[in-house]
């Protein structure tokens, strides 16, 4: 299902809760909602629609990748970022990695491990940031 776009920062900036199976919906809700904002969006994070939930979605190539309880395992390589965001107006500035490698459960509830760099390294780090309620 479509959902409708947070705004609101003192919601947004609220930390999530651990997903379980029983959010594998949830999962689906945001492929959906990215679907209808692909124009202007590239990922989104559980709080995003509302839902205080440690679950992202994010564009990595070709295909859109759900991660439920994502965490980052390493990060390497810093640089500065300018970063816009669906749910807050204008861009900001961002500390990012060129390299990270993130660890998180799929729709099948298997843990998942990957290496990630460059643009896809620094859309999930954006997402994850919201799911600890930091809002760039």
């Amino acid at each position: 299902m479509v959902r409708n776009i947070m705004r609101d920062p003192m919601f947004l900036s609220q930390k999530s809760e651990p997903a379980t199976k029983a959010d594998l919906q949830i999962g689906r809700d945001l492929m959906d909602t990215l679907q209808a904002n692909r124009e202007k969006c590239v990922g989104m994070a559980a709080n995003m629609i509302g839902i205080k939930k440690n679950i992202i979605i994010a564009n990595i190539g070709i295909l859109d990748v759900v991660m439920f309880n994502p965490v980052i395992l390493s990060k390497r390589n810093p640089y500065e970022a300018e970063e816009g965001c669906l749910s807050l107006e204008g861009v900001r500035k961002a500390t990012r990695y060129q390299d990270i490698e993130v660890e998180y459960y799929d729709f099948s509830w298997k843990k998942q491990r990957q290496k990630l760099s460059g643009w896809t390294a620094q859309i999930v780090q954006h997402e994850i940031d919201h799911l600890s309620g930091i809002l760039i």
